[in-house]
């Protein structure tokens, strides 16, 4: 190998390590949305998982495109105040996020979660491919053998549709009004009809 032909070798080999060596590490993540009433106390529960990206509260299910607050929470647009998390599901599995949202809802009501009633706080798990599919019904079917509690499972499984993120006062609202917020979830009997149902697991 003549000189230039090694110089170029080198440089080449340069090169490829500088790249291997800059690439910033991009492992894929995955989106997982539920309906679980009140989209702030659905966002916490999820926030500290090891291998949650984030949580988004918004407005999803529905047909009306870019709904605001006020049109979801009056109902008639057909969306569900939903949380949306974006995950690494090599750190938390989409079943362990399932398995967190059960324990964080009332699964037997039907169009309402604890004192919000409308189809806007219903349950529902929108599932993003056949795989998370799969997994959510078979998580219902096992919930449905394993239950504590003696009333019908009445959330939906459905299809992911278009995802709005609710607006900037909705996010993390958890910490940014932490008085407001507990006073919300205890004067809304969350916790303690999360108690009655699950015991000991209930999520909060």
């Amino acid at each position: 190998m003549n000189s230039l032909n090694r110089f170029l070798f080198t440089l080449l080999i340069l090169v490829a390590l500088l790249c291997t060596t800059a690439a910033p590490s991009t492992a894929a993540t995955e989106k997982a949305t539920f309906a679980g009433g009140c989209f702030w106390c659905m966002e916490a529960p999820f926030d500290k998982l090891p291998g949650v990206v984030s949580v988004t509260p918004g407005y999803t299910g529905g047909q009306l495109k870019n709904p605001t607050y006020e049109q979801v929470s009056a109902g008639g647009t057909g969306h569900a105040e939903s949380v949306q998390i974006v995950f690494d599901p090599a750190k938390t599995s989409y079943a362990t996020l399932v398995d967190i949202f059960w324990h964080n809802i009332d699964p037997t009501a039907k169009d309402r979660q604890f004192c919000d009633a409308g189809n806007q706080y219903r349950s529902t798990i929108f599932y993003q491919g056949e795989a998370q599919h799969r997994v959510a019904l078979l998580s219902k079917a096992d919930l449905e053998k394993s239950k504590p509690f003696r009333g019908a499972i009445v959330t939906e499984i459905t299809p992911a549709s278009e995802f709005y993120p609710a607006e900037e006062y909705h996010q993390h609202y958890y910490k940014k009004n932490p008085l407001r917020y507990t006073y919300y979830r205890t004067s809304c009997g969350r916790d303690r009809r999360l108690k009655e149902l699950w015991g000991s697991s209930a999520g909060h």
